[in-house]
């Protein structure tokens, strides 16, 4: 059971430490995003990563429109991952909606994380007036998947860059665009309907889980109002506001990406503050 696990989930095992650190990967990308960042850490820690089943290179025959039609499907995938390699006192780092999906796996087994590092997270993309600012109309929302059913590629050619905000560095544009076409459309739709309308902010105020929540500047999917959401919404956390533009500072500004991971892990008593490096 254990071997078909690490099989489904392309599963990769690497670094010379002991405790775990599991990097899960965003909407539209797989393991591959982190190849900035993880080895950075393979000297101190034992680098986890993984594809979710319909992503990357994962079994695509054990998708399941059902049980992946919500983001609690995802969180299974981070919680089998953890149970087959007997993962504990975990570092676990989530990208964009997996630090959601992080957030469910860490309230449903709290003994197995030991941190949340949280990467351009956000609980809700659509606006909720008065009180909460997602970024999002749902009518936008639903015109972005109206544009991947009727045109993928079109859809992906559009919002790689806006979602990377590096205009100067067009190959990282080219990459997340090129990691959206070799996603089945079928199930990246799925994937962004269930990600799109989430709602996880009642999710919150269970977290016994210490987080590192990182603010991009500029970001379209993950403004700053929301950082700031979350950061009074979500105990014991800590907020990073970057420098890094955009949604993807794994892949555009991979040293302050690992500078402020580093930094955070170091501060025993950093949790509960908020900073800007």
């Amino acid at each position: 059971m254990n071997d078909s696990i690490l099989l489904r989930n392309n599963v990769k095992v690497t670094g010379r430490g002991t405790q775990p650190m599991l990097f899960a990967h965003g909407f539209g990308c797989d393991q591959n995003m982190w190849r900035l960042v993880a080895p950075a850490f393979e000297d101190d820690y034992r680098v986890v990563l993984f594809d979710y089943v319909g992503s990357g290179k994962s079994d695509l025959a054990a998708y399941d429109a059902d049980h992946y039609g919500t983001l609690g499907g995802y969180a299974q995938d981070v919680l089998d991952v953890c149970r087959a390699l007997d993962l504990r006192d975990v570092v676990f780092v989530g990208h964009s909606v997996s630090s959601m999906i992080g957030v469910l796996a860490a309230n449903e087994e709290p003994e197995r994380f030991a941190h949340l590092i949280l990467v351009g997270p956000s609980p809700r993309y659509i606006n909720d007036a008065p009180d909460y600012v997602g970024g999002f109309e749902r009518a936008d929302i639903e015109g972005l998947l109206e544009t991947m059913e009727k045109n993928y590629i079109g859809w992906a050619n559009f919002l790689a860059p806006a979602i990377m905000k590096n205009p100067d560095r067009p190959e990282l544009s080219e990459e997340l665009e090129a990691s959206f076409c070799s996603t089945d459309p079928v199930i990246a739709r799925r994937f962004a309907e269930a990600t799109f309308f989430a709602d996880n902010r009642a999710d919150l105020a269970s977290v016994r889980t210490p987080a590192l929540i990182m603010q991009c500047a500029d970001d379209m999917i993950a403004p700053t109002e929301v950082g700031e959401y979350l950061h009074r919404t979500l105990p014991g956390s800590t907020l990073a506001l970057m420098r890094a533009t955009g949604h993807c500072p794994h892949m555009s500004h991979p040293e302050e990406t690992v500078a402020i991971m580093r930094q955070y892990l170091r501060d025993a008593d950093g949790v509960g503050s908020s900073r800007e490096p």
